[in-house]
């Protein structure tokens, strides 16, 4: 399989944030960033190590850990840590989602509203404020099949 490889654009403005701490793009850091920025959901570390083997076999799930915490550390990956346990990746550089999280199962449903976006915007501004960063997370069950015909 080809090596995975982000976007040149992509790949410039991560190196000089590497550099300007003091950090190196390394190989096994070019591919971890080329597949988590292919990645359309949010991957815990176990499935981002299974996409990351499938391009270089040579990279252990401890260097995973170890350049995700880094990535994080730097800005260019957010981690989130949902109630379920297991902590989930994205790049930082993607505009934001709102998350619903299944209590049940832990699955994890991305999704934007320009409603909700008008709303909160609108309540900021009615307090004297600007939304500059955001996270929404709702805590979801299924509804049950009656509970569906109603």
């Amino acid at each position: 399989m080809e090596p995975t490889q982000p976007p040149l654009e992509q790949t410039k403005i991560v190196e000089a944030m590497w550099r300007s701490k003091g950090l190196r793009l390394t190989g096994p850091r070019r591919v971890i960033f080329g597949v988590i920025s292919e990645m359309t959901n949010h991957p815990d570390v176990v499935e981002l190590h299974r996409r990351i083997q499938a391009v270089d076999r040579r990279i252990s799930l401890a260097t995973v850990y170890r350049n995700l915490r880094q990535l994080v550390e730097v800005g260019i990956v957010i981690r989130y840590a949902f109630d379920h346990g297991r902590s989930r990746y994205e790049l930082a550089s993607r505009p934001h989602q709102d998350h619903l999280i299944d209590r049940k199962s832990g699955k994890l449903i991305e999704f934007h509203s320009s409603e909700l976006e008008k709303l909160l915007n609108e309540l900021a501004a009615r307090h004297g404020y600007r939304i500059v960063s955001r996270r929404l997370e709702i805590y979801v069950e299924a509804l049950a099949a009656a509970d569906l015909r109603d």
